[in-house]
């Protein structure tokens, strides 16, 4: 994936799960250009950015991001998008 600073983040969490997706069409495209196998990812965001967003419109906000990556064969993204008071909130309830 590449590298974008146009979202300040407090955590940025990326996990590669092509691997176990390897059976969809996505992943047996050979020579696709700019393929590098990796289409799948699970994805945790935390920023002050989303302050005021619907969690619609900040998975929107992440999938303009990488609109280059998609274009070169990312195939799906699993978010978790939270303030830091909501991963806090999070975290001290488990």
């Amino acid at each position: 994936m590449g590298h974008h600073s146009s979202m300040p983040a407090g955590m940025l969490v990326i996990e590669d799960q092509s691997s176990q997706h390897s059976h969809h069409a996505a992943m047996m495209v050979a020579g696709k250009a700019g393929s590098t196998g990796e289409t799948h990812f699970r994805v945790e965001v935390v920023s002050e950015a989303f302050r005021g967003m619907g969690l619609v419109a900040r998975q929107r906000n992440i999938y303009q991001l990488l609109e280059e990556e998609f274009q070169q064969g990312l195939h799906a993204l699993s978010l978790d998008t939270k303030t830091p008071e909501e991963a806090a909130s999070a975290s001290s309830a488990r």
